[in-house]
Formats: structure tokens, C-alpha cells, sequence
């Protein structure tokens, strides 16, 4: 399986695509289960399908014989969980939460690992590709970084006030970080060096992406675009030239409803979007437009995981 695409919805379900026929290879029911689907990772080893559902992290083996359930639950959040994703190496899953923390869990053993108290309820959260630290955002408007090995905070920005942070993004280098507030404006900060005498931080940038609500934004793998998804029924894909000027190149229409989330191919060739009209879509990047539609959800698709890179 070298393509894995994977929607959640609030129909309760999980979807597993063939990218290019968009057929429905896969479908993970739940329909007995309470709870919708908030976020969904898929492991760098392509092993493991990490989905958030209301309070719980659920794993699911991606290569398992349907109607095979989760691998392992994770329970201890008291509030949605919000964020998702898997540190590099595979050993740990981050999750952060409506209940203002930010928890780590060991896939070895199912406990939880580390637990950091975020004070407000966390709407983003990224490791940063040193796998040392991770960067989060917050209703309070706040962008902190931890240090995994010291175990505290170590850095805050607060670029919008109190306007809640909703999305952030962070370059497969570690050269840059975006984040998007939930009025549509995104904020851009070049990364430096901690060793260096320049601020960890440096503010370059900040534009008006969508004048209705902000979901989502990601950079793309190559950090030459960045997409950025609204309740406005589109996405808007911005270039980045070096010195991080952002230009609206394209906006990605098609969509009937809010967007909700999106997912770039490894060569960011390709976008996959999720929305509440019930669809996922393909777009070829280049041209703009929508080369697949996958229907089958009956309720919004609010998440979506695409891994086509090595595994």
C-alpha cells in the first residue's frame, strides 16, 4: 500500500481511499461507538493509523484485515482532543486537548509518558523535526514551545493578543513556523538557531489570509507553499519566496461547505482536503483544480491523513 488516505467524519466513521480511482478501500465503522473523529496522523513507518476521537487517542494497524478494531485506546484527556501526531521514531504519540493539556504516550507500553499542563485548551500541536521539542497553539492566542528533555515551556509568543491561535505549521527544516488565528490572519516566524544570538523566534511576516474563520493551514513538504483552509469554502494556496514573502498563487474552489483540514503529497504535487459537505478532494497543485472526489461520508469530513512518502 504506497498511498494511504484516510478521512474521519462526524458520521463517527474512518475512511481508507484509493487516491487515484477513489474507490473506498477501507472503512472503519464504529457505529455502535459514541464519539466523532477530530484528527487523524499516520505513523512514518505507515504501520499505524492514529485517530482522536472525542477524549481518546484510538491506533488502528493500517494493514489489518477489516473489521479489525483498534490496537491500543488511550484514555485520560477530560475534554476533545484536538491534536495528533507521532514523534519520529514511532515510540511516542502527542495529543493535545480541549482540557489544556498536552499529553505524550508510549506506543510500547500504552501509558501515558509525559503530561504538560498548557493552562487553555490546545487547538494545535507539532513536533518539531529535531523530535526534541514540540510547538503548540491555544484559544489564549499563545504559540509555546517545550523542551522535551527539560520538560517546560521555553517559549511564548502571543502575536494576536487574545484571538485564539487555531492552526500551526512548521517546516520539515525547522527554517520557519506559521500560524493561523481563527479571524483568517496568519503570522510567520523565520526559526533561528538556539545557539545563535538571534531570537529563537523572529517575527517576518503576518497577512490576511480569509476574512471568515481560519481551520487550517499547512506548509507544504517542499516549504515553497503554504495552504490555508477557512470557513469561506476554500482553500488559498500562497508562494513563499526565500526571504518569506507569501503571494496568493491559487484558491482552490469547489468545495460547498467549511473546509476543514488538508494533507500534502510528499513531493507537494498534490493537496487532499476535507470538508463539511460530506467530500474529500484531490488537488493537482499545479493546475488547481480537482482531479478526485471521495463520497461516502454521511455526515462533514473534518479530518484527513495522506502519507505517500517512503515508509
Amino acid at each position: 500500500m504506497s498511498v494511504i488516505l484516510v478521512t474521519g467524519s462526524y458520521d463517527h466513521e474512518i475512511r481508507f481511499w484509493e487516491a487515484w480511482s477513489g474507490i473506498c478501500s477501507r472503512t472503519i465503522s464504529r457505529a455502535a461507538e459514541s464519539g466523532q473523529v477530530n484528527r487523524l496522523a499516520i505513523s512514518p513507518d505507515k504501520r499505524l493509523l492514529a485517530a482522536a476521537i472525542h477524549k481518546k487517542a484510538y491506533i488502528y494497524e493500517i494493514a489489518a484485515a477489516p473489521p479489525a478494531g483498534p490496537i491500543a485506546i488511550y484514555e485520560g484527556h477530560n475534554g476533545n482532543i484536538t491534536a495528533i501526531c507521532f514523534h519520529s521514531e514511532g515510540k511516542w504519540l502527542v495529543t493535545g486537548s480541549e482540557d489544556g493539556t498536552i499529553k505524550i504516550w508510549d506506543l510500547r507500553s500504552s501509558h501515558l509518558h509525559r503530561n504538560y499542563d498548557n493552562e487553555a485548551p490546545v487547538n494545535d500541536v507539532v513536533v518539531h523535526p529535531n523530535q526534541g521539542e514540540l510547538i503548540s497553539c491555544d484559544q489564549a492566542g499563545r504559540i509555546k514551545q517545550w523542551d522535551l528533555s527539560e520538560n517546560i515551556c521555553t517559549h511564548e509568543l502571543t502575536p494576536g493578543g487574545d484571538t485564539p491561535m487555531r492552526s500551526i505549521s512548521l517546516a520539515y527544516d525547522g527554517s520557519c513556523l506559521v500560524a493561523g488565528s481563527v479571524k483568517g490572519k496568519c503570522y510567520v516566524w523565520k526559526i533561528n538557531d538556539e545557539r545563535s544570538d538571534l531570537p529563537r523566534f523572529q517575527a517576518v511576516t503576518m497577512f490576511q489570509a480569509h476574512n471568515k474563520y481560519l481551520t487550517r493551514l499547512l506548509l507544504s513538504p517542499d516549504v515553497r507553499y503554504l495552504a490555508t483552509c477557512s470557513a469561506d469554502t476554500t482553500v488559498k494556496i500562497w508562494s513563499i519566496s526565500p526571504n518569506y514573502e507569501f503571494k496568493l498563487e491559487k484558491t482552490l474552489q469547489g468545495h460547498q461547505r467549511w473546509v476543514w483540514d488538508c494533507a500534502f503529497s510528499a513531493d507537494s504535487a498534490y493537496l487532499v482536503t476535507a470538508s463539511s459537505d460530506h467530500t474529500a478532494r484531490l488537488w493537482d497543485m499545479s493546475t488547481g483544480d480537482t482531479v478526485r472526489q471521495y463520497n461516502g461520508h454521511q455526515k462533514a469530513a473534518v479530518c484527513c491523513a495522506l502519507h505517500d512518502g517512503a515508509g
